[in-house]
């Protein structure tokens, strides 16, 4: 019992308190063709704690929705890169 009561304990502390959803704007240049949303959406919904992308084929961006407790916007640009298309942030919110 004694080690079950320290293994919750440590869970409820490793989790961060401030952890919330949060939404970027990613600029994705390299989209040149009507398929390429696809791709990059695929590639950001496959990252854990990503709730939520939206591609804009026309305006070039992402916009990804998460969880920063479990992802970070260096990972996001991380996929979209590994996926053939580089990103950068542009926005950040909230």
């Amino acid at each position: 019992m004694k080690n079950l009561l320290a293994a919750l304990a440590l869970t409820v502390l490793a989790t961060p308190l401030w952890a919330a959803s949060r939404t970027v704007t990613l600029s994705v240049p390299a989209m040149d063709c009507p398929v390429c949303p696809i791709t990059v959406k695929k590639a950001l919904t496959r990252v854990p704690g990503v709730s939520r992308a939206d591609v804009n084929f026309d305006k070039r961006l992402a916009t990804v929705t998460f969880d920063d407790a479990r992802t970070s916007v260096e990972a996001l640009t991380r996929a979209t890169k590994n996926a053939g298309y580089p990103s950068t942030l542009v926005e950040s919110a909230k």
